[in-house]
C-alpha cells in the first residue's frame, strides 16, 4: 500500500508540474518589459546594478517581507529549541580541521564585505554577504572552534533584529516624507548602503541561527 501510494503521488506530481509547464509555454507575450523599465530608471536608483536596484529600490518592500520572512522563521526555530540547561561549551573536534577553520575565517570575513560593496555595480549585495557569513559561522561550529547558541542574549537579539529595524525605520522616514521606500535621488545610494550593511549583518546572525541554535549544549 504504501508502495502505491509513493506512485500516486509521484504521479500527481508530475501531473502539476507538466500543467505549470504547458500554462507558462501559454502565457501571454508582456505588454511592458520590466527590463526597459529597469534601465530607464537606473540613473536615479542609486545603484549600478539593476539586481540591487530592484531589491532595494524599485520593489523594495518585497525584500523587507523577505527579512520580516527570515526573522520569523529563526523565531519559530527558538520556539520549538529546548530550553538550555547548562553553558555553552566548545565542542571538540580535530585540531587541523580547526586551525584550517581558523585560518579561514579572516577570508571568510573579507569575502563577505567584498560582496557587500560589489553589490552596488555587480553581482553580489546583502543576501550573498550574509550568507556567505552564516557559511563562516557554521563551519567553526562543525569545526569545534566556537560553541553552540543556547539562547540569546540581548547583544545578540539587537544583531537579528537590527537590520529589519534599520530596514523598517528608512521605510517609515520615507513613508512620512512621501512614498513606501520612494528614496530620494541623492540620498539614494546612502540609504542603500545603510540598508545593506546593516542586513548583511543580520543575515549572516539569522541564517547562522537556523543552524547553530540547534546544536547547543543541552541537558
Amino acid at each position: 500500500m504504501r508502495r502505491l501510494g509513493r506512485v500516486g503521488m509521484a504521479l500527481v506530481a508530475g501531473l502539476f508540474a507538466l500543467t505549470l509547464i504547458v500554462a507558462l509555454f501559454e502565457l501571454p507575450e508582456p505588454v511592458v518589459r520590466l527590463a526597459d523599465e529597469v534601465a530607464a530608471n537606473m540613473p536615479a536608483s542609486g545603484v549600478e546594478h539593476p539586481v540591487t536596484a530592484v531589491l532595494l529600490n524599485f520593489r523594495g518592500y518585497d525584500t523587507l517581507l523577505e527579512i520580516a520572512v527570515l526573522l520569523l522563521a529563526l523565531l519559530a526555530t527558538l520556539a520549538v529549541v529546548p530550553e538550555a540547561g547548562l553553558p555553552m561549551t566548545e565542542a571538540d573536534g580535530e585540531p587541523v580541521l580547526q586551525t584550517v577553520a581558523q585560518i579561514a575565517a579572516p577570508l571568510i570575513v573579507l569575502a563577505a564585505f567584498y560582496l557587500l560593496w560589489a553589490g552596488a555595480h555587480r553581482p553580489g549585495g546583502a543576501f550573498q554577504a550574509g550568507a556567505v557569513l552564516a557559511a563562516g559561522a557554521v563551519l567553526l561550529r562543525l569545526a569545534g572552534v566556537v560553541p553552540g547558541w543556547v539562547r540569546p542574549g540581548s547583544r545578540l537579539r539587537a544583531g537579528l533584529a537590527g537590520g529589519f529595524l534599520v530596514f523598517l525605520a528608512v521605510a517609515a522616514g520615507l513613508l512620512v516624507g512621501g512614498r513606501l521606500l520612494e528614496y530620494p535621488e541623492d540620498a539614494a545610494g546612502v540609504l542603500i548602503l545603510l540598508i545593506e550593511a546593516s542586513l548583511t549583518f543580520s543575515l549572516g546572525l539569522i541564517l547562522a541561527g537556523l543552524f547553530l541554535f540547534h546544536s547547543g549544549d543541552r541537558t
